[in-house]
């Protein structure tokens, strides 16, 4: 048996553990630079806050609703995940965290448990230790966990939060019950495909002959109808695979124009870059440099544009992602944009253990020690210690976050007060 567990509401949960003031309560989490909604709370959708929502435009609307606004809190939220997912370990070895607030879990010679008990008793204590609230759906394959997962959390009165396919008659009646469009991997197009030839949930899905499905959906839309069907065909990925591109983006709290600023900023992007790169140990043999206009300023010219570079050899070196970014930056910089947004992408990862170096440029096992120490001195003393001569000294980029709650669980200057 899988069973996927997850946490309801995620982000707004994180945050009313620590002010539950807002419990029952509309709460929305605004994306970075508070720019539009990216989560709610049940009660925020009563209200007909849609996904998405431009936080400027419904400021008025929260106002009048009372409704409580956060800007995102990834550390807290992130803490707060990795808690959960430890929880959710001590019940299996087989386990594979497939977002930020879902798991997969494999139960492999458990026959003789009641796993329906388990499940209750895992979404209890994920409650009582980290005051997440979870909900379970357990079923013989990955896909109809996941329906059984929606089923748990729809009906949660009901089911108590934990609903199980555990004979014929729940799978067929929960898979008439899926519409097509919501059955986890099938995409908007294939869905349209699907609906035009009379397939309008997931049981008529499963009705389909295995030739159709593997010559117009490929073997993986094949492997999705006999998860569907009762039967595993989509395993676990218990080892995480590494990203195969990593970027880092922003939107500026206001806009720049000089080539001086942008720099900066791009500089910093790309050593964001460099740093998630030798955190997984691989290295990239392009990158993408980008920048936008604001496309909101009246009487300003719009503006976008981006290029690709070549790297000499695979690297995770800050020094040479920076200086390969900025070259970038001066092939579409051009003067008289009011710039909203830039970003750097790194490409072409591969294992740093295994890559090509040049044979005669000595500069990347230079730069290798001297990365390994300027690592080793952000662990000890926190990030945005030391920085490279091109990026401003004086400044830590900040977003804007008007409504950013604190870092209960990883700041230790942020965490509760008991008076």
């Amino acid at each position: 048996m899988f069973a996927l567990v997850d946490c309801n509401n995620f982000y707004a949960s994180c945050e009313r553990v620590f002010q539950p003031q807002w419990e029952g309560k509309p709460v929305v989490i605004l994306s970075n630079n508070d720019g539009c909604v990216i989560a709610r709370s049940n009660e925020a959708k009563v209200l007909g806050i849609p996904m998405g929502a431009p936080a400027f435009q419904y400021r008025s609307f929260f106002n009048q609703n009372k409704v409580c606004v956060f800007s995102s809190n990834y550390p807290l939220y992130g803490d707060m995940s990795s808690r959960v997912m430890s929880i959710l370990e001590q019940y299996t070895p087989n386990i594979e965290i497939y977002s930020i607030d879902e798991a997969f879990l494999q139960f492999k010679g458990f026959d003789l448990f009641n796993l329906k008990a388990e499940g209750y008793r895992m979404r209890k204590q994920v409650r009582r230790w980290t005051g997440i609230p979870v909900s379970v759906g357990m079923a013989p394959s990955k896909a109809l966990a996941k329906i059984a997962n929606k089923i748990a959390k729809k009906y949660n009165v009901k089911t108590g939060g934990v609903y199980s396919i555990d004979n014929d008659n729940k799978r067929i009646k929960a898979l008439k019950w899926t519409p097509i469009f919501d059955v986890w991997g099938i995409g908007k197009q294939h869905s349209k495909k699907l609906e035009t030839i009379g397939v309008r949930n997931a049981w008529e899905f499963t009705l389909l002959p295995d030739d159709w499905v593997r010559k117009h959906m490929s073997v993986l839309g094949l492997r999705l109808k006999k998860d569907l069907e009762g039967i595993p065909s989509i395993q676990l990925e218990e080892i995480q695979p590494a990203k195969k591109g990593i970027a880092t983006t922003r939107s500026f709290e206001g806009t720049l124009t000089s080539f001086s600023n942008l720099e900066e900023r791009v500089s910093t992007f790309a050593i964001s870059c460099a740093e998630k790169m030798r955190k997984q140990e691989s290295s990239c043999t392009a990158l993408l440099v980008f920048l936008r206009s604001d496309p909101h300023k009246k009487g300003t010219t719009p503006y976008r544009n981006s290029c690709v570079l070549n790297l000499p050899y695979a690297t995770n070196s800050s020094i040479m992602v920076s200086k390969y970014s900025v070259l970038g930056l001066r092939k579409i910089f051009k003067d008289g944009i009011h710039y909203k947004k830039a970003g750097v992408m790194v490409m072409g990862l591969a294992p740093t253990a295994t890559r090509q170096l040049p044979l005669f440029d000595r500069k990347e096992v230079k730069h290798l020690a001297v990365m390994q120490a300027l690592d080793s001195i952000q662990k000890r003393f926190g990030s945005h210690q030391m920085k490279l001569a091109n990026q401003d000294l004086q400044r830590t980029w900040k977003m804007k976050q008007e409504h950013l709650s604190q870092r209960f669980t990883t700041e230790i200057s942020e965490i509760i007060t008991v008076k």
